[in-house]
């Protein structure tokens, strides 16, 4: 009897902490090919280049399957304990803040702004097509899990559900999508764990405005300011890890850089302490989460 409780409480104590292991946060969005597609699209300039992308907004107020079938696949993470941002609230937000960005000169794509302010961990970009055999439907689907900061897949899952006299899509796309849901449910887990483990990787840039009247070879108190910056980038990045891709002395490029914050705040914390140790000021540019831009303008 005593041995059968030790079990039991080992047994519930496992659960416990299972329960409380940190999940990635997401959010379900259409992929850029369904939103084509059915012609959900925005063009916009981007610093003289007119740019295409999804128009996740007209999308959500067209299209009702779109509705149901996020609300479904938001349904399926959540009864696994994945913490869940909702796209159509998080583009509500987004248009408030709009005027003050622009007021601020913050380089952000509309997508970009969406995940920012998101700030899910993982995109889960979802395609689907419905195929119908007589009377019968069925859903070919490919849900992709997407890294916010470094836009790379890290998890997958496509497959065809079983034909079906059902007629709502949101329906057909759950059958087929439950069939692999655990197994892409630990791809994402991996994939965080490695995050939690060795921090977000992202991208920074250094640049040197024309009206600086300093570059980065400039030597400041007995070291050349490029020496500066990879002195700090190695005492704020997680196990010094990032790789110098460029050095100029007008441009740094530093790419797989693993950092416990996103790169926006990275390089604000940059700017401080070139200011504060250097008297050097510096403008941060925001891209999203995964890359950020440092402009030495003095």
């Amino acid at each position: 009897m005593k041995k059968l409780l030790i079990s039991l409480i080992a047994l519930l104590l496992a659960t416990t902490a299972s329960s409380q292991v940190k999940k990635p946060t997401i959010m379900v969005v259409p992929s850029d090919v369904w939103c084509f597609q059915n012609n959900y699209a925005i063009s916009f300039d981007d610093l003289g280049a007119i740019r295409t992308l999804p128009d996740y907004k007209l999308a959500l107020q067209s299209n009702s399957d779109l509705l149901m079938t996020i609300s479904k696949i938001n349904t399926l993470m959540a009864d696994r304990g994945f913490p869940l941002k909702d796209l159509n609230a998080t583009i509500k937000t987004v248009e408030r803040q709009n005027v003050e960005n622009e007021t601020l000169g913050i380089i952000e794509s509309p997508i970009d702004r969406i995940y920012r302010t998101a700030r899910a961990d993982i995109i889960l970009q979802l395609t689907w097509t419905v195929n119908t055999l007589g009377p019968k439907k069925s859903v070919t689907y490919n849900l992709q899990g997407i890294d916010s900061y470094t836009n790379k897949q890290v998890a997958g899952a496509q497959g065809t559900g079983a034909p079906s006299f059902s007629a709502e899509t949101a329906t057909l796309l759950e059958e087929a999508v439950m069939v692999n849901m655990d197994s892409f449910c630990e791809q994402l887990m991996a994939h965080f764990d490695d995050i939690s483990k060795n921090g977000h990787e992202v991208c920074i840039d250094i640049k040197v405005s024309e009206e600086s009247g300093i570059n980065l070879e400039e030597n400041l108190k007995g070291m050349e300011l490029t020496e500066i910056i990879d002195n700090w980038m190695d005492e704020h990045t997680v196990n010094q890890s990032f790789s110098k891709m460029y050095s100029s002395e007008n441009l740094i490029i530093y790419e797989q850089v693993r950092t416990t914050s996103d790169a926006d705040k990275l390089m604000r914390q940059l700017r401080d302490y070139l200011r504060k140790n250097y008297d050097i000021q510096s403008k941060v540019m925001s891209q999203g989460l995964g890359r950020g831009i440092l402009i030495i303008n003095s």
